[in-house]
């Protein structure tokens, strides 16, 4: 039997077909860097939920995958929280056509 192999995008979420796949993408970036935060840290999940002013079961499930539990404001503020420094950039596109949302962390930004 032949497996037929299909190309995915750069987006697991519009590759699922999930609502929403460009939001979901980059909060998922977004808790990775949360996630490497509290790795470089050595912080616990009760100590990080103390310092993100949540509870340990939001930021488990969070750190989880469950990237609907949290708004992309509330990801940056934690990030401000332990010590990130979040910035912004806005490019215009060429042609005006809609253009990708990524998140970068520093020092492996291009």
């Amino acid at each position: 039997m032949e497996e037929k192999i299909i190309e995915g995008s750069d987006n697991v979420f519009a590759d699922l077909g999930l609502p929403d796949p460009e939001e979901r993408a980059y909060k998922a970036d977004l808790i990775m860097v949360l996630e490497s935060i509290i790795k470089r840290r050595g912080l616990t999940q009760v100590e990080t939920a103390r310092l993100c002013g949540t509870d340990q079961g939001t930021l488990s499930k969070v750190l989880r995958g469950r990237v609907g539990l949290v708004s992309t404001d509330r990801l940056l503020r934690w990030i401000g929280c332990l010590g990130g420094s979040v910035r912004i950039t806005v490019d215009e596109t060429p042609d005006h056509v809609p253009g990708p949302v990524s998140v970068c962390f520093l020092p492996a930004c291009p």
